[in-house]
């Protein structure tokens, strides 16, 4: 089952976030430790086991890359969810990426809904997409070339500027990835449960190590401020994501997400290694 993954608005400033994270006054440079600086989730081990972790909650399977074919309407007021992160119609996301793979592929099936999507925008509406639209995604998906795209976006949108992040705060691995997966499902926009928000928020009960404090309790204290986040909206109140995962990482001291890993999401087991 795909679970919701972006709140409505996710999408309001991500177009300017990847270029804006490296010179926002809360990016200081890392006091960073020799294992900060010698391994990070973009290793591309550590990535792969980010990429079936988010699998795991947001398609309850660990198999990733079968995903980049995936499309539903699952009634969260985002319209279509689609693809290996959750690209929504609603959300602006989805437009972003239709919009690259058509600069780098001209033509392509997805190419004639491009008005449609802009017109969505800020909707669940379906206007202009159905009811043709689910078949051309998932025959894209068929194309290396747009599954490129899905990959460089997630990276661009997601992925790099959580590892950013993490490393300017001093966290290892599993703080990069609790970054991670709290920019996929809260985005990085102004409202409350937004990830920077979630960041100031853990930052008013503990310091990160780049700041002097210590990496666990910063971390509990990141992930408290999480659950918070969503247990505001009802989409977002099973909070297993956190609780029987990454909080069990963290209670285990597995500060660099070293197999073997075992977890759990909305009950359901998961293994790696």
């Amino acid at each position: 089952m795909r679970h919701p993954s972006a709140p409505a608005g996710r999408r309001t400033v991500l177009a300017l976030f990847g270029a804006a994270l490296a010179t926002t006054p809360f990016l200081k440079p890392p006091r960073a430790t020799a294992s900060v600086a010698a391994a990070g989730l973009d290793d591309p081990a550590k990535k792969e086991i980010a990429m079936q972790l988010v699998s795991s909650a947001e398609n309850s399977s660990l198999d990733w890359r079968a995903q980049y074919q995936y499309i539903e309407d699952i009634g969260d007021g985002r319209g279509y969810t689609a693809g290996i992160i959750g690209f929504c119609s609603g959300t602006g996301d989805m437009l972003d990426l239709v919009e690259l793979y058509t600069a780098r592929k001209p033509g392509n099936a997805l190419a004639r809904y491009l008005p449609a999507l802009r017109e969505v925008d800020g909707s669940d509406s379906h206007a202009g997409l159905d009811p043709s639209f689910p078949g051309d995604w998932r025959r894209a998906a068929r194309d290396a070339e747009f599954r490129r795209a899905q990959d460089d976006e997630r990276d661009r949108v997601y992925f790099d500027p959580a590892v950013r992040q993490g490393r300017a705060d001093g966290l290892r691995v599993l703080g990069q990835f609790a970054y991670y997966d709290a920019i996929v499902m809260h985005g990085d926009g102004g409202d409350p449960t937004s990830f920077r928000n979630i960041r100031r928020r853990a930052l008013r009960t503990a310091k990160p190590p780049a700041q002097g404090g210590d990496e666990v309790t910063y971390l509990h204290a990141f992930l408290d401020a999480r659950v918070w986040a969503m247990r505001q909206e009802e989409a977002h109140s099973d909070t297993s994501r956190v609780d029987t995962a990454q909080r069990v990482f963290l209670n285990r001291r597995n500060l660099d997400l070293t197999p073997p890993l075992d977890w759990k999401v909305y009950g359901d087991s998961y293994h790696i290694g």
